[in-house]
């Protein structure tokens, strides 16, 4: 394999100084960028590598190989999301759970690749392990847990906790994914957004909705 490049100023230069997770993050924003820019093609270990910066022999060290790297941009979109929807520390509990959604649409409009490696087959072939699929679950727990609160709040009828998230996780994802596809424009796209989560919300309020 190729041997390490000289010093310079690549992006594997700088995430060099900061340890290995800072190399793995590095890789897979350039990978990301790749799919974004230039689809699944692009996703070579030699290509990655020429926009890293580094040997190829680093990213198989990393990854173990191509489908290494899709495994690993699924679990690191997945790991932004759960991030996210996780920073939202409203007390009030239905405020919490608002902006878990606002934080939803804002990881997807940040991170367009991961998110389609996420849920629309960016990657032709890839199916995430048993593991990595669990891992992807961790966003969906804490959605529940903001829902659960909302129940015992009396914010929202008796309900299983799991099953009103899975709704309000599928409008947030519909109206998303629409909106990076460029449907209708993204004219107004966040006052429809919120127009839905609110819609979507009120099914399940208590003394009312659904």
């Amino acid at each position: 394999m190729d041997s390490e490049p000289a010093p310079g100023s690549t992006p594997y230069d700088t995430a060099r100084a900061h340890g290995r997770a800072a190399r793995r993050t590095a890789a897979l924003d350039t990978a990301s960028e790749l799919l974004e820019r230039h689809g699944p093609g692009a996703l070579t270990m030699r290509r990655i590598a020429t926009e890293l910066g580094c040997s190829t022999t680093v990213l198989y060290t990393i990854f173990g190989g191509k489908s290494g790297i899709a495994e690993q941009l699924w679990l690191e979109g997945f790991d932004r999301l759960d991030r996210a929807v996780r920073s939202v520390h409203e007390p009030d509990p239905l405020a919490r759970l608002t902006g878990m959604g606002q934080a939803y649409r804002a990881n997807a409009l940040s991170n367009r690749a991961y998110y389609a490696v996420m849920f629309q087959r960016a990657i032709p072939g890839f199916e995430p392990s048993a593991q990595a699929y669990a891992a992807s679950l961790r966003p969906l727990h804490a959605l529940a847990g903001a829902v659960e609160e909302c129940i015992g709040a009396g914010v929202f009828a008796p309900a299983d906790p799991m099953h009103i998230a899975r709704v309000l996780w599928a409008a947030s994802h519909g109206a998303v994914s629409l909106e990076i596809v460029g449907y209708e424009g993204a004219i107004d796209a966040e006052e429809r957004y919120e127009c839905l989560m609110r819609a979507a919300a009120a099914w399940f309020m208590a003394g009312g909705g659904g």
